[in-house]
């Protein structure tokens, strides 16, 4: 595999940041995690790390180098997710559980896969435009596809955040799967919370990094997106990855898995209250406390841990 890959998240005008983005990859495989939580005192936060270190570490154990059915793992790791998250919540004795929207996607042999629960969106575009997008899971989308508000009313909407499917939730969520879909060469795949995507459209994005270099280019757009939304910004969380099929690209820029062991992963995701461009006003002991938790609640669902 070649490609090109970004990922950022900034706080915007937040208290914290309760997005998490994380990416992985094997010799033959790449996985792609955003995750958008929601939730009072860091507890969105926790989910959103949960429903990516889950993921990472699914992809972690079976991408061997290929995962048997990217399908199949997709739902299975946003499913543990959601039942870690669950755990989490009941084991702290929280009335209302912390919850996380999530989009991921797999790329093997060429083909893309990916799922979504909630408003976490992921574009596929080629060629300046947008040829594929996941669906909100939000009342203001049901709304515009039965032609009771415009899209253009849809933005500014008092519901546009309200989300029926997301991970934790006391209901079990709807999650949405795509085709498998071909890539071509030059394709790019970007997953992003509606801290981008709400103020900077889908095809905007694409005629901006069309041709463009990722890294100069997705900063860009976040500081565009963190400028529109103003004082009260939302978190705002991308990963764009180009696909390549050649050898063409500035080598500095490109990942080349060609080199990589059968058995070897890549991961990409940074642990809960380790990110030095966050603030958090959780104390070291909170941090190390929080970290544990998760990890528990995570290997409750790795079958890697049960029966040792």
């Amino acid at each position: 595999m070649r490609f090109t890959i970004y990922q950022e998240s900034r706080q915007g005008g937040r208290a914290n940041n309760e997005d998490r983005t994380c990416y992985c990859y094997s010799r033959e495989a790449l996985l792609m995690v955003v995750a958008d939580g929601m939730g009072g005192h860091h507890y969105g936060e926790i989910a959103s790390q949960i429903a990516a270190q889950t993921l990472a570490d699914n992809f972690q154990r079976e991408a061997r180098p290929l995962l048997d059915d990217p399908f199949r793992f997709l739902q299975k790791g946003m499913i543990n997710a959601h039942h870690a998250i669950l755990d989490y919540a009941e084991r702290h004795r929280l009335q209302d559980t912390p919850r996380t929207t999530c989009v991921a996607c797999i790329v093997q042999n060429n083909v893309a896969y990916w799922a979504h629960a909630g408003d976490s969106r992921l574009f596929l575009m080629r060629g300046g435009k947008v040829v594929a997008q996941t669906r909100d899971h939000s009342r203001v989308r049901i709304l515009v596809e039965e032609g009771l508000i415009s899209p253009e009313r849809a933005a500014t909407h008092p519901d546009r955040n309200k989300i029926y499917s997301c991970l934790g939730s006391p209901n079990p969520p709807d999650i949405d799967f795509s085709r498998k879909t071909p890539l071509e060469h030059g394709d790019l795949l970007v997953l992003c919370t509606d801290g981008l995507w709400g103020e900077v459209p889908g095809d905007t994005m694409a005629l901006a990094l069309k041709g463009t270099n990722l890294v100069h280019t997705v900063p860009m757009l976040l500081t565009q997106a963190e400028t529109k939304g103003g004082a009260h910004a939302d978190n705002l969380s991308v990963i764009a990855v180009r696909w390549e099929d050649n050898y063409g690209e500035d080598a500095s820029s490109a990942v080349s898995t060609q080199t990589m062991a059968f058995d070897e992963v890549a991961t990409h995701l940074k642990e809960f209250g380790r990110n030095p461009g966050q603030k958090t006003d959780l104390s070291e002991a909170e941090i190390e406390a929080a970290i544990r938790e998760i990890r528990n609640a995570i290997d409750k669902y790795n079958p890697k841990k049960q029966g040792q």
